[in-house]
């Protein structure tokens, strides 16, 4: 059994916005809202990053056209005693996916926790 942080990669497409800004504030609050009604105030949002694919630089992942936005967004959770990576994995997953119906996550990072670091998070005990 292990303790696990995963990161997870939303796109939240939101409408009626004119700006990248005004995007990420709706998506920012659509997605806290939506992880606040089923009670998972633990999950850690962010603003995601895109690379450019000629510089190698680093953007924030919010497109506007037409008043329609995509914002890539990434989710944070602690995951306590899991089994493995993979079902870490299916765990968060699974949680997030409750709060956002027909949102597609994907893995963006698992690591191992430490013995020092604690905190909120679901725990399978």
């Amino acid at each position: 059994m292990g303790d696990y942080v995963v990161v997870l990669e939303a796109p939240i497409i939101v409408k009626d916005v004119e700006t990248n800004e005004d995007a990420v504030n709706v998506a920012v609050s659509k997605v806290t809202k939506a992880l606040n009604r089923e009670n998972l105030d633990f999950v850690r949002v962010e603003l995601g990053y895109s690379q450019c694919p000629v510089c190698g630089a680093h953007f924030e992942s919010a497109f506007v056209i037409g008043n329609v936005g995509l914002v890539g967004m990434y989710l944070t959770l602690k995951v306590f005693n899991a089994q493995s990576i993979e079902h870490a994995e299916r765990i968060a997953k699974a949680v997030v996916g409750k709060a956002l119906k027909k949102v597609p996550l994907k893995v963006f990072e698992i690591r191992e926790l430490k013995n020092s670091e604690e905190g909120n998070g679901i725990n399978l005990e």
